[in-house]
Order: structure tokens, then sequence, then C-alpha cells
């Protein structure tokens, strides 16, 4: 764990040596990516067959291609009463919250007697990467899958590995709550593969979303363009900006909620108190003895993580938006003051009460953001990420008149005498 004062003449060079710190995994993997699309591209369910019985352990022929319908039901239908409830209020709050965002339809008339406007569309089908590896998470079948129902899309598709052919059932009873149409029994690079170019058995989709590992992030990297992705996502991350009336067992298990995810994952403390840096740093120890996850949440911690002292906590905004972190904790008294400096964060959690850990659950807002610095030019995953806008305009021929002979001297100045004619002509000219 680093430990790093602003007041220190070395801090500049250390904080850019943090900023610039490559935390992905450091196999090359782009190479064993795109041979495993062009497999996917040229030999359809076979190469998926094959490559799925040697990473996942799963003969999709013997142990089934799809999760039906009904299994997810079931699942649903037979998870423990709490359990159900807690689900289904995360769901209720997950579709309110991106209900709101649903874009409205434009239709005007200006002052020239010109109408337009744009018209707002969900893609025809989208598909959700579910991973099944390290950890299943429902809540990541929500926060993928709702905001595409809300959109509007009709198919919605999830693949997902099933090591050894073993299923979660919570990730089943989520597709069920969350409206997924098809589950396929597929994951890493060779399904990302199967949902752009489709397969005999899969049918193609517009759009792909959800985390993976490397392999996955690469292939959505590879494909974009073939099909729309979400973002390239890469380890978790979490800055907390507290001041030292905290509690810090509260503050480092908020670090740990992000630690504990992945050894690259990274958890940052900027406080203005060095002795409640020093109370934190004891507790984060403390608590990692007491998780089963702590194995990797020490490895997250010893490699990425950093305490940083600064003067005030005002003087620690400047250093959070050159991070422009997936996650920010505003842990204190006045946290709009400082909300407001924010300009780059994924999303931002206000004041002591709000860890950021139930936003990855029951808040609303979704929890897929951007990593690895993205915050500066992305945003977390929303239902316009399933939908396209289609501009319109419509012209009589007044509104023509107005402003037709501009867009011909425009075309004439740029060498192109066909657009310039078929406006022209138009004119009588």
């Amino acid at each position: 764990m680093i430990r790093l004062d602003a007041t220190a003449p070395d801090f500049a060079a250390a904080f850019t040596a943090l900023v610039n710190a490559r935390r992905e995994a450091d196999e090359d993997v782009a190479r064993d990516v795109t041979a495993i699309i062009a497999r996917v591209r040229n030999q359809g369910d076979v190469a998926l067959a094959e490559l799925t019985a040697k990473f996942d352990g799963h003969d999709l022929d013997a142990g089934g291609w799809r999760v039906e319908p009904g299994v997810c039901k079931a699942a649903f239908d037979t998870l423990d009463p709490e359990l159900r409830s807690a689900l289904e209020l995360a769901a209720t709050r997950i579709r309110a919250y991106h209900a709101a965002q649903r874009p409205a339809d434009s239709d005007t008339t200006d002052d020239a007697g010109i109408r337009l406007g744009a018209r707002w569309r969900a893609v025809d089908a989208a598909g959700v990467y579910v991973p099944g590896g390290r950890a299943a998470y429902p809540s990541s079948v929500l926060m993928n899958a709702i905001p595409a129902k809300v959109a509007g899309v009709e198919r919605l598709v999830m693949v997902t590995p099933t090591p050894k052919g073993e299923t979660n059932a919570l990730v089943l009873a989520a597709a069920h709550l969350a409206g997924v149409d098809e589950v396929w029994r597929v994951g890493g690079a060779q399904a990302i593969a199967a949902l752009a170019y489709g397969t005999d058995k899969i049918a193609p989709v517009d759009v792909v979303t959800g985390p993976g590992n490397a392999w996955v992030a690469e292939a959505k990297r590879q494909l974009y363009g073939v099909v729309g992705i979400d973002m390239v996502a890469g380890p978790s991350e979490i800055v907390v900006v507290a001041d030292g009336t905290n509690d810090p067992r509260w503050i480092a298990a908020d670090l740990l909620s992000q630690a504990e995810h992945d050894p690259t994952s990274q958890s940052i403390l900027f406080t203005d108190d060095a002795a409640f840096a020093d109370a934190v740093a004891r507790e984060v120890d403390a608590q990692i003895a007491t998780l089963a996850t702590g194995a990797t949440a020490r490895t997250s911690w010893d490699a990425n993580g950093a305490i940083i002292l600064v003067p005030t906590l005002a003087d620690a905004m400047p250093l959070v938006d050159r991070l422009a972190p997936e996650h920010l904790e505003l842990a204190c008294d006045d946290p709009e003051t400082l909300f407001a400096q924010v300009r780059h964060a994924g999303s931002v959690f206000l004041g002591r009460h709000t860890p950021e850990a139930v936003g990855d659950y029951v808040a609303g807002p979704n929890h897929v953001l951007p990593t690895g610095r993205r915050a500066r030019f992305a945003s977390g995953l929303s239902v316009l990420d399933y939908m396209k806008r289609t501009s319109f305009l419509a012209l009589d021929a007044a509104g023509l008149g107005a402003i037709g002979p501009a867009a011909v001297a425009l075309a004439e100045a740029e060498g192109l005498p066909a657009h310039a004619r078929s406006v022209a002509i138009r004119l009588g000219q």
C-alpha cells in the first residue's frame, strides 16, 4: 500500500506514477482473442462447442446449450423469500431510475418554416454478458438487462459460462426477473464473437454489454463496429475522500468493498487527518483477516492501494479528477461543496451514510461504470446504450428557398457539383 503526502517535495512525481500505473492483467491477450474471434466467425457452433469444452469443461451438446425460461422461473420461485424480496426491491429501483432516462422525441418547426427533429428507437436485439468464473453476480444481470428492457429492446440475450456445467441459481433468477429472453451457456471471448456475428444456434445482436475478464474486454474492443458495446471495462476502483470524524471501520470497509473484487482492483483514500489515515490503515489490515475474500483483498490492497494525506479535502479534488475514478465517495459534513468541484467520476456517493456498495445493488443508478480513467470521456451504462437517434427533416418550397442557396454555395466551395445541383435544380437554377 502506498502512503503519499501532498506536501512532500516528491509528491507530484509519485502521484503521477500512481495515476499512470497499469493494473490490467499482464497477459498479452489480443492475439489469442483475434484467433478465437476468427474461429467463431468461420466455424460457428463447432468452435463454440470446442472452446467451451476447453475453457469451461462443459460439453454443450451433452449438457445443453441453453437454459430454458422455465428453469430461470423455477430458480426465482424457489429462492429464499428474503433474498427474492431483495432482488425485487433492486429491480424495482433500477427500473424506476432508468425509466427516467428515456429520451423524448423532438419535432419542431423553425422560423423559416422548416420541420426538423429526432426520433429515438431501441435496437432490435441486445446481448448481456454475465461472468461465471471468479464470481457470479445477479446484480450485474439486473443492471444490464433492465435498462435494455426499459429502452424497449425486444430480444434480450444473456450469455454466461457454466464451468463444469454448473449454473448459478441467483443469476438465473435475476434473468427471469429482468425479462431476459434467451440464456446461453457460453462465455469468454467466444461468446462475444457469437453475439456479434451470430451462429446457426445464436442469432446476432446489435449491442453487447456487461463486465468480463481481460479476454472478454478485448473481444468487445476488437468487435466494436461489428456490434455496439457499452465500454471496455478494466479492474474495479474506488476513491474515498474522508475527514477525520469518520469511523475508520466504515472507511476501511468501503475501501475493501472494491479490493475484494480482484487482485488488480484499486482502493485509494484521501484525508486531511494523519491520525485518521493511520487508523484506517490498521483497520484495513484487521478486516482483511476476517474476510472470506481476504487473499484477493490483501493482494489488491498491497499492490494497488493508497492513502494520500492532503492539507484540506478541497485540495484532494483536483487530484481526484486526475484519477477520474469509477466510484467516488465523499464522506464529510458538506459533500455538496466537494461534489460541485468534481469533473470526472463514474458515480459519486455523497455523505457518510452512502457507501458505494449500496449503489452496487439496490439504489437505482447503474453500477456498470467507466474504469481506468475513462470517466474523463465516458459515462455509466444507461438506457441510451440500447437506443439510437434518427434525425429527420422536412422542407417545402419556401423552406428550401430560404436555406437552399447557402447549401449550393457551400457545395460548390467544396468542389461537389452534384451536391450543388441536387439543391439548385429545385430552386430553378
